[in-house]
């Protein structure tokens, strides 16, 4: 009993996945396995890996290159998104927008002011990499101008000591009315 309240507890939190298995006559198995959510909690070499293949690009590629590759893989975690966000209204796009960065690993919030939009990143998935490699630091904010599909400025920095990340996009006045009313 006590392993099966552990296992439900796990299932609950979505650490564990159960798959039921028959085997002819009689009661099923119980297949238990961990889900992703749970595998990202172990130790892993992912960021040794990084920096290695991140190394190796920065060698045999021109600054240039570097930044546009990085910008592509972040239009591609766009497009996934394209569809969900493209036809939503600018309020809803902001919720979606928040939603997909923490699917992504980040903390996020977002703070109106008169014209503009502050996000705030609390976290980053990237921190120990970025400190290496900052070029990575273009992801999010490729990511999020183009989920917006408004130019974005980042106005604050993890990497030059300021508390988190923040981006700022600027409104225009018919965008400021629409983020306004849904509130």
């Amino acid at each position: 009993m006590s392993v099966r309240h552990h296992l439900t507890n796990l299932q609950a939190e979505a650490l564990v996945s159960v798959e039921e298995v028959r085997h002819g006559v009689g009661r099923p198995h119980h297949l238990f396995s961990l889900t992703e959510q749970a595998l990202e909690l172990f130790p892993t070499r992912y960021y040794r890996l990084t920096n290695r293949l991140l190394e190796e690009l920065k060698d045999r590629l021109p600054d240039d290159r570097l930044r546009a590759l990085f910008a592509s893989v972040a239009e591609n975690m766009a497009d996934e998104y394209a569809d969900q966000l493209q036809s939503l209204p600018l309020p809803e796009r902001l919720e979606r927008l928040v939603a997909l960065l923490r699917d992504e690993g980040f903390d996020a919030e977002i703070e109106e002011s008169d014209q503009q939009l502050l996000i705030h990143e609390l976290s980053c998935p990237f921190l120990h990499v970025g400190l290496e490699h900052p070029e990575v630091c273009l992801l999010d904010q490729t990511l999020i101008a183009r989920a917006l599909s408004l130019p974005v400025e980042r106005v604050t920095w993890l990497l030059e000591g300021d508390l988190h990340c923040t981006y700022a996009v600027d409104l225009q006045p018919s965008q400021a009315e629409e983020v306004a009313v849904s509130d």
